[in-house]
């Protein structure tokens, strides 16, 4: 009698935390989404002011990108570790540091100390990503999805807002006498400040702490080969495998494509405004209908989303792929579905990993992905530049389109059309 009283009241325990834990990890996208996509937004231009030259520009952005890929790996580790209010609150802390470093190099003008503070400043776009898989350690399998996807949802309003501060932080920093293009990495290392604030004091108690108690069988607290043994979980179950395909190959396909659009439209005479409202447009793609990804995901199944995703991917890369230089609706609406294409992939694969695995494996497994996602991003999107430059826009996306039809093909294997709903691993939970 008394395990029956005390069954429910651990449920309704959980539910409560969950709550918590969701309107916190979605306080803490929106504010570190504006310190982030500032940062984004001038990276290169500050680089630019550095170096006297454009040349190297684009390895600002690089270091960004590789940066949040390899802090993937720190956070996943202390998430694994200490819960989810560590790792979380680690990646954002290194953002800020590498705010403030990239601040001091654009006052002394070094470029080796911009390259280590923006690859720092990627922490809290690492923290962003790993906030989604935070959300699930205590959601329903039936709701899981849709709890990710509103975390996901929620960096929508940091991404539009962000970069329309960079003129007063500009403003700002003229005013307090730095280099006006470091405002926005100023402005930047306080939005995430507030950010590893708002996850510290708001994840108590700590979801993953929390689910692990619920658990019957006690579960190990491992703190060395964490990735290693996360890419060995994942390697074990077919459907975490295409999980993990789909968040690669669709960030991969969409960083590729993406960054290099501006350069296509710039050959065409396409202004400036023209060039940031197709971006706008790609973006509101990528997180806007997230939640609709999520619903999409619970309902019909984690396998179909993803080949629907693969299969708007590859409808995306075609239009984008025969668009005239300049600006065209066909283009716009090819950036537009590369983004929602990526957001089916990113939720439906995010919640096949947390699914495919058993629950003690899940940080790692989910740390792996973000480390390999982030790592193909930074390689597709130096290959796209030598791609563009010696064969063509056009050719770029023919090749993208060649890993769009890769995952289609990968959802279409009997191993993963089994089970559409949760998996053993789930139901073992």
């Amino acid at each position: 009698m008394t395990s029956g009283v005390r069954e429910p009241a651990r449920k309704a325990d959980a539910e409560t935390v969950q709550r918590r834990t969701v309107t916190t990890l979605v306080t803490s996208q929106v504010v570190g989404g504006l310190g982030v996509s500032g940062g984004i937004a001038v990276g290169a231009l500050l680089a630019t002011e550095v170096l006297s030259s454009e040349d190297l520009a684009g390895f600002a952005q690089s270091a960004q990108v590789l940066g949040a890929a390899l802090l993937a790996l720190p956070a996943a580790r202390l998430s694994v570790a200490y819960g989810r209010r560590v790792g979380l609150g680690f990646a954002y802390s290194l953002g800020v540091i590498g705010g403030v470093l990239a601040v001091v190099a654009g006052q002394i003008e070094s470029f080796p100390l911009l390259l280590l503070g923006t690859a720092l400043f990627g922490g809290g776009t690492a923290a962003g990503l790993q906030a989604r898989f935070a959300a699930t350690d205590l959601a329903p399998a039936a709701k899981r999805a849709r709890t990710l996807s509103v975390v996901v949802w929620a960096t929508t309003i940091g991404a539009v807002v962000g970069p329309n501060l960079v003129g007063p932080a500009g403003a700002l920093a003229r005013e307090i006498g730095i280099e006006p293009l470091t405002g926005p990495f100023l402005l930047g290392a306080v939005f995430l400040l507030l950010a590893s604030l708002v996850v510290t004091l708001g994840l108590r108690p700590d979801p993953l702490v929390v689910a692990r108690s619920l658990r019957t069988v006690p579960e190990p607290i491992r703190r060395h080969g964490v990735i290693r043994h996360g890419l060995a979980a994942v390697s074990q179950s077919p459907r975490a495998k295409l999980g993990l395909a789909a968040i690669v190959i669709a960030h991969t396909v969409m960083v590729s494509v993406m960054v290099m659009t501006p350069i296509h439209m710039q050959h065409g005479h396409a202004s400036l405004e023209l060039i940031g409202l197709v971006i706008s447009v790609h973006v509101a793609g990528m997180f806007a209908f997230s939640p609709v990804m999520g619903w999409l995901t619970d309902r019909i199944g984690r396998v179909p989303v993803i080949a629907g995703g693969g299969v708007t991917l590859l409808v995306a890369v075609t239009l984008a792929g025969t668009a005239q230089e300049g600006h065209s609706a066909e283009l716009t609406t090819g950036l537009f579905l590369l983004g929602l294409g990526w957001s089916a992939c990113l939720v439906a694969g995010s919640t096949l990993i947390t699914e495919g695995v058993p629950g003690p494996d899940r940080p790692a497994a989910q740390g792996a992905s973000d480390l390999l996602m982030g790592l193909s991003a930074a390689a597709g999107g130096a290959v796209a530049g030598l791609v563009v430059g010696t064969l063509g826009y056009g050719v770029l996306n023919a090749m993208a389109s060649v890993l769009a039809l890769a995952l289609l093909a990968a959802t279409a294997h009997p191993s993963v059309r089994s089970n559409g709903g949760t998996s053993a691993a789930t139901r073992a939970d």
